[in-house]
């Protein structure tokens, strides 16, 4: 199978659970169980797609400090290959605290450099080494675009929940052989994803939530999936990177459009029953069976 270069995005988190959200008044919680973890788009990618045996390799920035060594720890030891280079400004962290529905409010207590000295030289072996670049939309990677280009590798690209007309997302867009994105920010998501699609994208998906996924291919069609409901609902950090990651697989398994989605669905299904990123038992057999289960049975 081809090797995938995912570029940007660990952090270490403090997961908060609330039955609902905070009022913007002052309070008092009193109990607030709570989840210390790996965090970002890029752990999430590199760690489902490791569990499905896909080659791959993650780059990102931490600082040296504690929470950039569990993140090093954590990685290595679930068989991620990871290369990264140093923040002065220190690992990013965030508090997400969590409701009973999903819903999330994130807040970075340390947000990581937009520009970074990087060892470009070992970037561009990795850009060399791979055949698909999933390329995350993290501050610095930004600077790492012109040389991207210059090897003409399939890019593929996660806006997470976009906001239309937001200029930080221009470059990625501008980029992308295939996008990803939320439509929690868009109204009328069909309007912005056919116009991505007219400037020449393979195709992009976009993600409802509870209301599962939409594809527009380049052939016109519109493709629906909707969420598998058995899932039992613990915590939805990382299921978009773990439906992201599940569809990828199925690609570059020569699967259809309709089959990636479907696979993306039972990944991110199986995410939201964890704590984690990726779900602990996630597997290339599991998957499978999974499929057979949902979509095969009588």
């Amino acid at each position: 199978m081809k090797k995938v270069l995912v570029i940007g995005g660990t952090t270490f988190d403090s997961i908060i659970y609330l039955k609902k959200l905070p009022n913007p008044e002052p309070q008092t919680i009193h109990y607030a169980p709570y989840n210390e973890t790996l965090g970002s788009t890029g752990a999430g990618k590199a760690l489902n797609l490791t569990k499905l045996n896909v080659a791959n390799a993650l780059h990102s920035i931490l600082g040296e400090d504690s929470y950039g060594e569990k993140i090093v720890r954590g990685l290595e030891s679930a068989g991620v290959q990871f290369v990264y280079d140093i923040d002065p400004r220190g690992t990013e962290r965030h508090i997400n605290l969590m409701d009973e529905e999903g819903n999330r409010i994130s807040i970075f207590v340390t947000q990581s450099s937009s520009e970074v000295n990087l060892n470009i030289g070992r970037i561009e072996e990795l850009i060399k080494e791979c055949d698909v670049i999933v390329l995350n939309i993290i501050a610095y990677t930004k600077q790492l675009i012109p040389l991207i280009k210059k090897y003409n590798k399939p890019v593929w690209t996660d806006l997470h929940d976009y906001s239309i007309g937001n200029p930080y997302h221009e470059d990625y867009i501008d980029i992308a052989d295939y996008i990803f994105v939320s439509s929690d920010n868009m109204s009328n998501y069909k309007l912005v994803v056919e116009s991505w699609m007219s400037k020449g994208k393979e195709f992009v998906v976009c993600t409802h939530g509870k209301g599962g996924s939409t594809a527009l291919t380049k052939d016109g069609r519109w493709i629906e999936t909707p969420i598998i409901k058995d899932y039992k609902f613990k915590d939805a950090n990382g299921a978009g990177d773990s439906f992201f990651s599940g569809f990828l697989f199925g690609y570059l398994k020569g699967k259809s459009i309709e089959e990636c989605l479907r696979l993306g669905t039972i990944c991110a299904g199986l995410c939201i029953t964890s704590s984690e990123l990726a779900y602990e038992g996630l597997s290339e057999e599991l998957l499978q069976t999974e499929y057979e289960k949902h979509y095969l049975g009588n």
